[in-house]
């Protein structure tokens, strides 16, 4: 294992997240803020409690696996386009290093970012409500699970993207939708039951049960199902990743 072309991958492209801090950490954590002033207030006053939860403090969650996933996809998604707009992506392909290596360097990188700004959410939520998390490592482990996770994910679908426009697509038009109806602000407890079963079908919904349980004890789905699914996707996403290189999708061309 080459862990200095690791290291060099990965010290680069920290390096360029912090030359854009204002839109990398600032931006995402005063939209979160917002989510806390509209939803937190506008309809906690309505909404008193869920599973004898406040509502400020039981959207918690579901405010940061909506950030993490966002940012995990754009960050590992744009973190491989740009070499590969830019044509140095030939110069990381050509050097004596494996894809094992390229992909740690990259995802490395991008998750550490989600990472950061999961807990820079978390602490900001603290200002603005009762924060209890009854389980802080299982808190972790969920929050760098999904980082590593979706940050793959990421990594795909900036191979697939041959434009910036879609880079976009997927993470618009297909996860924030996922996220908001995956129990972000609500339990699909709540909803009627043709409605509780077409939202099992939503992959989201096992992330934001998991890692809601972390914090309260209280989930939509089983724990040991919410980890099975994302083994599963995790590991669909690792195998996709060995086809491209293995093949050169997108890469050698």
């Amino acid at each position: 294992m080459n862990f200095y072309s690791i290291k060099a991958i990965y010290n680069f492209e920290m390096s360029r997240w912090w030359r854009t801090v204002a839109q990398s950490i600032l931006s995402p954590v005063i939209s979160t803020t917002l989510y806390f002033v509209v939803f937190g207030s506008a309809i906690g006053s309505r909404i008193t409690e869920i599973d004898g939860i406040s509502y400020g403090s039981f959207i918690v969650p579901g405010l940061v696996m909506l950030a993490v996933l966002t940012e995990s996809i754009s960050n590992a998604s744009f973190g491989i386009y740009f070499p590969r707009f830019t044509g140095s992506i030939y110069e990381v392909l050509s050097a004596p290093i494996s894809y094992i290596e390229i992909l740690l360097g990259y995802v490395g990188a991008a998750a550490t970012k989600s990472i950061i700004l999961g807990i820079l959410i978390l602490t900001t939520a603290s200002f603005f409500v009762p924060l209890e998390i009854k389980h802080p490592f299982a808190m972790l482990f969920f929050l760098i699970l999904t980082s590593l996770t979706f940050c793959m994910f990421g990594f795909i679908i900036g191979i697939w993207a041959d434009g910036f426009e879609k880079l976009q697509i997927i993470p618009a038009l297909i996860i924030t939708p996922l996220t908001f109806l995956g129990g972000s602000f609500y339990t699909i407890n709540m909803l009627p039951t043709f409605w509780q079963k077409i939202s099992l079908f939503n992959p989201v919904v096992y992330l934001i049960s998991g890692f809601r349980w972390s914090f309260y004890e209280k989930a939509d789905v089983s724990l040991k199902l919410s980890l099975v699914m994302i083994l599963i996707f995790l590991l669909a996403c690792i195998v996709l990743i060995r086809w491209i290189f293995k093949t050169g999708y997108r890469l050698k061309s």
